[in-house]
């Protein structure tokens, strides 16, 4: 798995041997950072999904009526 996508967003796809976790972080925002982490694929997918879901409902939060 190169990388992920949900919703028009991408992800990078990373191991850390050292650590045995796979982490990442969605590419192409300019002023915000949205990590991920998990220690199955399943579970980077998940807090993947999870990270861009509560980007999103942040973002509407915060645009004016």
């Amino acid at each position: 798995m190169e990388h992920l996508e949900y919703k028009g967003y991408k992800g990078s796809v990373e191991y850390s041997e050292e650590d045995k976790y796979f982490f990442g972080s969605v590419q192409g925002l300019s002023k915000d950072a949205i990590l991920y982490e998990g220690n199955t694929l399943e579970e980077l997918e998940q807090d993947f999904k999870d990270g861009i879901d509560d980007y999103i409902a942040v973002c509407r939060a915060h645009q004016p009526i």
